[in-house]
């Protein structure tokens, strides 16, 4: 049975996140756009969360403000202390089902194996772990790091309405990408070999001490691929993925259990 929305007559509710924080761009254009059609509430982080990936924060406890400084205009928003899976537990928690969730347009792709670090896609995966249709919205930068999201946005709110019509399958959502110049169609593609190739900087502060940055390189195995999400973006297609949350290979249950050593 796919998550589909009961709403009828009525707009739909739309809670709308992302992982920028709630003062970032993206994350207005996509609640305006969305506000178009349907009844939105944005509960987002209150600062830059990006890379957190699915965390959950369970050991303090969490802030939940409505604030008006964030340019939504009648829109309510609040703001959290907390990961993007956290603001989609209070926002559902506290402000009730919505029958959709929505997150980004997060500043920047993801892709590839991208998606396991993803704050942007965790809130998305927050909702559908939920019982939520859910889709994840990122974009690719320009080539002097400027984003206009006015495309995307308009994009993301036509895919909205599709989904609230038709539903997604249990445990599904959709991770979708926009390039950084105007795009020439949109394809559905598997999750491509993106990831980034770790390296560690060390350095001395003032008091020579070590510490650390984690950097890395971009790499993508399968960059000229446009059947991947990765390769559709690059030559600059909306990249539409679906995700499904299903960690087990299945594959390989009767090789694994062939070999298991007896207790």
């Amino acid at each position: 049975m796919s998550q589909t929305s009961t709403a009828t007559t009525a707009r739909p509710r739309i809670l709308v996140s992302n992982d920028d924080g709630i003062f970032s761009p993206g994350i207005k254009a996509l609640g305006l756009a969305m506000s178009e059609f349907a009844d939105v509430t944005v509960v987002a982080p209150d600062v830059e969360q990006s890379a957190v990936g699915h965390g959950i924060t369970i050991r303090r406890p969490l802030r939940f403000k409505h604030t008006a400084a964030a340019g939504f205009g009648d829109i309510p928003a609040y703001r959290v202390d907390g990961t993007p899976a956290d603001c989609v537990v209070l926002g559902v928690q506290l402000l009730g089902r919505p029958d959709l969730v929505v997150s980004g347009i997060n500043l920047g792709p993801n892709l590839g194996d991208d998606l396991t670090h993803s704050g942007t896609v965790a809130a998305a995966i927050e909702g559908l772990s939920l019982g939520l249709p859910s889709i994840a919205f990122s974009q690719q930068s320009g080539p002097d790091g400027e984003y206009d999201f006015a495309a995307g946005a308009a994009y993301a709110a036509k895919l909205a309405r599709q989904v609230l019509a038709h539903g997604l399958p249990p445990r599904t959502l959709l991770n979708v990408n926009f390039p950084s110049r105007p795009a020439s169609g949109v394809r559905v593609t598997a999750v491509g070999h993106h990831r980034w190739e770790d390296s560690v900087v060390t350095r001395q502060d003032p008091e020579g001490r070590d510490y650390h940055w984690v950097a890395g390189v971009s790499r993508a195995e399968d960059a000229q691929d446009e059947t991947t999400d990765y390769g559709a973006v690059q030559s600059g297609m909306i990249s539409v993925t679906p995700v499904r949350l299903d960690l087990t290979a299945r594959d390989l249950l009767e090789q694994v259990g062939g070999y298991l050593p007896e207790v």
